[in-house]
């Protein structure tokens, strides 16, 4: 009995498509872009920069009001000896009222500053919109590769199964040696470890999306890798140079916000050479009569307060040139953003195309110089010129090209991955 004749050579498992073994087919698996809204929709960070936003919004209004007013309550004027209201027409009581205003446009200015903070914050919050759509589709992606490294070993563990019942019959005929069927058992447990593994992997990129998805990612199965629409469109009609799309990224939006709110703290600190200006009003009630006998009238006081900022070289110098350093090292920091992220789309995009041109090897040589070998050894095999360890090694070579072509897929996807974030292209 001919080998091929008593089961489908193993080296055509390398070849077989893709697909899930029947258990793994769920009934309706949520596609990404539903999981990651989801995941964005139930995301506890998001409420928190919310929350820090309104807070700072609700302080700026608080620090644009004037400061309250101050009652001022007194006795002026009393005799020691008496100690009597009537006795001395000098004798008031007084009563008043003091305010002071803010110093230039300086509230006005804070407020403005603190709906810049707040934008800024709000603008961490997108940041954090991407973090989670890329560690999401991250996690989605090793799992399309683990099931479908999963597919290709279990295919080629059941073509060995296959081979091994059919070297335990030919040994009873004394057609074959005890160490063929070894051989073969040898060859099903590598594969058994191999789908621990693979078990394992996955149970732990389950377990990290949990952080996202909750128990839904418990039962997750994922079959394809994602389109990519957005992004191919985008490189297909942007140029290389990625600094305007940069421009317009949520991480670098904040520092724009962080450049506003320096700059606006620089006219915060030109409003302090203007002075600061109060009033106060008065009123004396009194009781005592004028030394002609008639009643000495009441009395009412008003005051204007300004305070001289004469002395400024050691204080609002001082102040407006930390404010102007703070402006530099923001739209420095800004700069610095931008050309790191300019490198890292570029090492992300040279990665791409030389990830695409290794699998374009793969498919165009690699596997069919694999399959073409494990061939010719199946048919030494048959011809009894070859030994069955030759095979088995043969099939196996085929079987770790086809995961290693998986692995690149996957890596190309990762790629595509790191590029959306950067680009803001999901």
């Amino acid at each position: 009995m001919m080998l091929n004749q008593a089961y489908p050579a193993l080296a055509h498992a390398a070849s077989m498509p893709i697909s899930s073994s029947p258990e793994l087919q769920p009934y309706a698996q949520p596609d990404l872009t539903t999981l990651i809204q989801w995941a964005i929709d139930h995301d506890p960070g998001q409420q928190q920069f919310h929350y820090q936003a309104d807070a700072i919004s609700e302080m700026g209004i608080a620090s644009s009001q004037l400061m309250d007013p101050k009652l001022k309550l007194g006795v002026g004027g009393l005799p020691v000896d008496s100690f009597a209201f009537d006795e001395d027409p000098m004798t008031n009581i007084s009563v008043g009222l003091m305010q002071e205003f803010g110093r230039g446009d300086t509230q006005t200015l804070q407020q403005k500053q603190s709906e810049q903070q707040a934008s800024g914050v709000r603008q961490q919050a997108d940041i954090r919109k991407l973090d989670i759509t890329k560690a999401v589709t991250n996690a989605w992606i090793e799992l399309a590769y683990l099931n479908q490294t999963r597919t290709l070993m279990v295919q080629n563990q059941s073509l060995f199964r296959e081979l091994l019942s059919y070297l335990e019959t030919n040994y009873g005929l004394g057609a074959n040696q005890a160490q063929d069927i070894i051989q073969a058992e040898l060859q099903i447990s590598r594969i058994d470890e191999q789908l621990q593994a693979n078990q394992q992997l996955q149970q732990r990129w389950r377990a990290q999306l949990s952080e996202w998805l909750g128990s839904q990612s418990a039962s997750l199965v994922v079959t394809s890798y994602p389109q990519w629409q957005t992004l191919t469109q985008y490189l297909t009609t942007q140029p290389a140079n990625h600094v305007s799309t940069l421009a317009s990224h949520p991480a670098v939006q904040v520092r724009d916000a962080l450049i506003k709110t320096s700059e606006t703290g620089v006219d915060i600190a030109r409003e302090a050479y203007q002075p600061q200006f109060g009033v106060e009003v008065m009123y004396a009630y009194r009781q005592a009569d004028r030394m002609d006998g008639s009643p000495a009238p009441d009395l009412v006081s008003a005051y204007l307060t300004m305070d001289l900022p004469l002395f400024t070289e050691k204080r609002q110098d001082k102040k407006l040139a930390a404010a102007q350093h703070q402006v530099g090292a923001a739209r420095t920091q800004r700069d610095l953003l931008i050309q790191q992220m300019q490198a890292q789309a570029a090492a992300t995009d040279a990665d791409r195309s030389h990830i695409q041109q290794r699998l374009a090897r793969y498919q165009r040589t690699l596997l069919k110089q694999a399959r073409e070998k494990t061939r010719a050894v199946e048919r030494g095999y048959q011809n009894n010129t070859s030994q069955l360890d030759e095979y088995i090694r043969a099939a196996s070579d085929e079987l770790a090209l086809e995961l290693e072509q998986a692995r690149l897929e996957a890596d190309l996807n990762q790629a595509n991955n790191n590029l959306a974030y950067l680009l803001n292209q999901y």
